[in-house]
């Protein structure tokens, strides 16, 4: 059982792509997504190899990361379990284009519910009650006082995203900031280089009904063509033209960290001091998520949160 655990975000600064391979569709090269949702996910087997890759360590220290994640070597795999239990990243903000203020975060009641699920687990008091967005109709949003995403639509001020516009929520614009404060405060990175991010998410956060959302996450990632040329002629090789999907630049993700305590006989610690060294070497850090890193894909900063 664990006996400590964290939520792990990632702020992803360039496009990603955690793939599922190729698939038979309108995408050659698609991104993980969850069965019944449809909402983009980075499975957890990726997420820890790729916290594994990034702690590696020497000395005591070495201990220590085998007694998170087990043994390096596939023959001794068989003598302990890590200690270290890691969570799909599921999104919580998902950036769309919109008429003012260039984009909008946006985000749901569905997914801010399992937003406060797993901030529970970890200890954290919630953002905000999710039930007080259930009331959101089809068409309408929720933005703070004062959003950059308002324009005129029609008779009234809206938000238009992409080509879909919504009528506003007032009532929920203070639930609005309130939700913006815990993700600056708890989500996004602290450093100076990130001070832009955390003085604007109130004006671009946006809520919308969770069809909506849905929609979004669906058919608004971006694809990219990719061909292959000839060597010779540096014209295209027959069928070598293929599409892959990634999650846009400005994609928040949240998972959990769970630590229980060592079962490696070199190292005796709980899950606690597991977990407060794996924060140490995690928060702010700067990492490669998924595929095409080679071509600038998958940087992601990492936050860690716990009590």
């Amino acid at each position: 059982m664990a006996e400590a655990s964290a939520l792990l975000f990632a702020y992803c600064e360039t496009p990603v792509h955690a793939g599922t391979g190729r698939a038979v569709g309108t995408v050659d090269l698609p991104i993980q997504r969850e069965r019944i949702t449809g909402f983009p996910i980075a499975q957890a087997s990726s997420v820890k190899g790729v916290l594994r890759a990034t702690t590696q360590a020497n000395g005591a220290d070495a201990e220590r990361h085998r007694a998170l994640f087990g043994p390096d070597r596939p023959e001794e795999a068989s003598t302990h379990a890590g200690a270290l239990q890691v969570t799909d990243l599921q999104v919580v903000l998902f950036p769309v284009r919109s008429l003012a203020g260039v984009f909008a975060w946006t985000t749901s009641p569905a997914v801010l519910a399992r937003l406060v699920r797993l901030a529970k687990l970890a200890g954290i008091e919630g953002p905000v009650d999710p039930t007080r967005f259930a009331g959101l109709q089809p068409g309408q949003c929720a933005v703070a006082n004062g959003s950059a995403l308002l324009t005129p639509a029609g008779q009234q001020v809206g938000v238009v995203l992409e080509e879909y516009s919504f009528t506003l929520a007032g009532e929920l614009a203070g639930l609005v900031s309130a939700l913006a404060e815990w993700l600056v405060a708890l989500a996004l990175p602290q450093t100076p280089e990130y001070a832009w991010w955390r003085e604007n998410l109130a004006k671009h956060l946006c809520v919308l009904p969770d069809d909506e959302f849905r929609d979004f996450v669906l058919y608004a990632t971006e694809i990219e063509a990719h061909v292959r040329l000839k060597d010779e002629t540096k014209t295209v090789e027959p069928g070598a033209l293929w599409t892959t999907e990634t999650l846009p630049a400005e994609t928040l993700l949240v998972g959990l960290l769970a630590t229980t305590r060592s079962r490696y006989d070199k190292v005796n610690e709980d899950g606690r001091a597991l977990l407060g060294w794996l924060t140490g070497k995690l928060d702010g850090r700067r990492v490669r998520l998924g595929g095409d890193e080679t071509t600038g894909r998958g940087a992601v900063v990492l936050r860690v949160a716990r009590v």
